[in-house]
């Protein structure tokens, strides 16, 4: 049998009891908040807006700056029109959009179908989480901008620049 050691005296238990408080406040120091999440979240949303292609057509002069356009005017739509057999349609201002809609609105109009050239097959084939990123990377920028114009009907004349599709 082995002799019995000192751990119960009083100097060990003061050792034992300021580690234990050193171990308490490190973990009460950790925020306990979801702002790594919402962090990490925010950096997904901004890296699928990057690299998902919707600054091509919802920030103005993005792919003619080869993307390099201040942040601060990204999303703000755009005046330029896209003409085909379904009439004119412009590339909206995500930043006012976004902000009128509810995270479950913007699922529901993500994942349905919209007027040519919006490539809306992409986001229907994102996760919720992925699109709750993007809503909420958006939504983090803050309104700026003035809305896109409104959609021209087949037949009707286009008051603003237009890329013209090919019919049929």
């Amino acid at each position: 049998m082995r002799p019995p050691t000192d751990l119960h005296s009083s100097k060990h238990a003061s050792r034992r009891v300021a580690t234990a408080l050193v171990a308490i406040s490190v973990v009460a120091s950790i925020p306990t908040g979801s702002a790594p999440a919402a962090d990490a979240g925010l950096a997904r949303g901004r890296y699928l807006v990057r690299t998902s292609g919707c600054n091509d057509c919802h920030t103005a002069g993005y792919m003619e700056a080869a993307g390099k356009v201040d942040e601060a005017r990204w999303l703000t739509g755009s005046g330029l029109g896209w003409q085909g057999p379904w009439g004119t349609t412009y590339a909206a201002n995500l930043r006012l959009a976004l902000q009128r809609y509810s995270l479950d609105e913007w699922l529901a109009a993500a994942q349905s179908p919209r007027r040519p050239p919006m490539p809306w097959f992409v986001l229907r084939d994102m996760t919720d989480q992925d699109l709750a990123s993007i809503y909420h990377y958006i939504r983090s920028l803050g309104p700026a901008g003035s809305e896109a114009p409104a959609f021209v009907p087949p037949g009707q004349p286009a008051h603003t620049p237009v890329v013209t599709f090919p019919a049929g």
